[in-house]
């Protein structure tokens, strides 16, 4: 299909931390241009139909914005000027309403709504002091939303061409407590490389999310073919007939000649999964069943696992370590060719499992820091399967493993760094030198001519004379003679100590 291209532009899409490197992939094979990975960004160019097919495409993006303003935010004044410097008449346009949001992260301004208010005081005063009238401002519904993001003195103002987060699919009637989010749950899968290459199996599915998702990536299907609408389907430059091209062009959706099965103990999560399944239009692909996962037999067929079992923390479980124990128990038992990848949040839950991981990754479920681990099953003993030629851990996982380690070692670094410039005042307000402190009492002792000391070694001390006793000085001269003299002898400098004086 030969779509019209038009001058480049840059462009921000914005994901959870730890799927910046499978983010930047998709982007590139989008054919975006400079892709450039950050924390929970990758920013990138490309054109009117490379922003379209984002939006449409991205399975771990959670929206994309259109930069339209960089600039240098040292005061609140300043954000107003700035902003106020853009032509808003272009951008939103007569009977347009708008919405702004605020991402801060900065010494100055420490509350994101106050930044919001002076973005938006700016436009509303621009539009009334050239037109007369102010646009109005519509928070859930906007025509023109936009986004903020102050980091330190850096300032970006952005077009969001998304609108509704992208984690909102549009195939989710119901769900569970606690559902997985479905970026993530895309992004989970894209790691472990699988692409319908075999069956796929979740034992702990929920209301569906990652059988779902595996189904749409085996056939290749877009997330977005369930949105109803974009952000950008608002603006002034919408093509239209752009946008249908890119929506009704299925020339890279596949044929999908395996399965997806997902189960669950809880019979109301088998229902809500079976309903979003058949909203998704994914029933001759995905089986949703009701089954313990202890009661799990194995497959027949070759396959890969990949669940997210409870944590404890937003799902009360009861024995929940005995519910890891048994994770352990039936993979080693009942599946024993393939690869099991699992997300959980405390360390003591991997530690029931029993089994050694290949691979470790930390991600992110919402504000938990979790680890995505990937246990590698074979029948046999471990030298058996490494002399037949069995392969553990790729490099590409080995690559993968490593950058994410180093990635997450950076930011820990990068946090400890903030928290001991924010306390450096209290800090040094209550720390004591002691070394330079019994340096000075024995000085200052010395200096009055009082008794000598014993150092940490135990050896005797003399005063500046010599004498063992106390020596009266007659005059402040005398003292700073013999204090001279002292020092001079030592090698020690009178200057490194404070000099006082009687």
């Amino acid at each position: 299909m030969a779509l019209r291209t038009e001058m480049e532009f840059e462009m921000v899409a914005k994901t959870f931390m730890g799927l910046e490197e499978i983010l930047a992939q998709e982007l590139t094979e989008l054919g975006a241009n400079n892709v450039v990975k950050g924390c929970r960004v990758v920013t990138f160019t490309g054109d009117k139909a490379l922003m379209y097919k984002a939006n449409f495409s991205l399975r771990t993006a959670i929206r994309v914005l259109k930069p339209i303003k960089h600039f240098e935010a040292k005061s609140a004044d300043e954000v107003y000027e700035k902003v106020k410097e853009i032509d808003w008449q272009e951008v939103i346009g007569e009977g347009k309403t708008f919405t702004v949001d605020s991402v801060v992260y900065s010494e100055t301004f420490s509350n994101s709504r106050f930044v919001t208010y002076k973005v938006k005081d700016a436009i509303v005063d621009q539009f009334r002091e050239r037109t007369g009238q102010r646009p109005n401002i519509s928070v859930s519904d906007p025509d023109i939303r936009l986004n903020v993001h102050i980091n330190g003195v850096e300032a970006t103002l952005s077009l969001d061409s998304s609108g509704e987060s992208l984690h909102r699919r549009g195939y989710r009637q119901e769900a569970v407590e606690a559902p997985l989010n479905e970026v993530l749950a895309a992004g989970m899968i894209l790691m472990t490389g699988w692409r319908g290459e075999t069956d796929f199996i979740d034992p702990m599915c929920g209301s569906g999310t990652i059988p779902i998702e595996a189904a749409l990536i085996a056939c290749n299907i877009a997330p977005g073919v369930f949105r109803k609408e974009y952000a950008f389907e608002k603006w002034a430059d919408f093509d239209a007939e752009l946008f249908d091209e890119i929506y009704n062009d299925d020339s890279h959706e596949k044929e999908f000649n395996h399965h997806v099965y997902g189960y669950d103990v809880d019979f109301k999560a088998v229902n809500i999964a079976t309903t979003n399944v058949k909203a998704a239009g994914l029933t001759k692909y995905v089986t949703i069943a009701q089954q313990n996962f202890k009661d799990f037999s194995g497959t027949n067929e070759p396959a890969i696992i990949v669940t997210n079992p409870p944590y404890g923390e937003r799902i009360s479980t009861q024995n929940l370590m005995e519910t890891y124990k048994m994770i352990g128990e039936r993979l080693k038992h009942a599946f024993k060719e393939g690869d099991a990848w699992i997300l959980s949040y405390k360390e003591e839950c991997f530690q029931q499992i029993g089994l050694k991981a290949s691979v470790k990754i930390p991600l992110y479920n919402g504000s938990l820091e979790c680890e995505y681990r990937k246990y590698q099953m074979f029948s046999g003993k471990f030298k058996e399967f490494r002399e037949e030629g069995g392969i553990v851990k790729t490099d590409e996982e080995k690559k993968q493993m490593s950058e994410k380690r180093r990635s997450w070692k950076k930011r820990e670094y990068e946090k400890k760094q903030e928290e001991l410039l924010n306390n450096e005042e209290a800090d040094i307000l209550n720390f004591n030198f002691t070394s330079l402190d019994k340096e000075r009492a024995k000085r200052a002792k010395q200096s009055r001519g009082e008794r000598g000391y014993k150092d940490s070694k135990g050896r005797e001390h003399k005063d500046f004379k010599g004498n063992k006793g106390y020596k009266k000085y007659t005059s402040r001269a005398e003292r700073q003679n013999d204090r001279k003299n002292f020092f001079n002898h030592t090698n020690t400098h009178v200057d490194d100590f404070d000099e006082g004086a009687e």
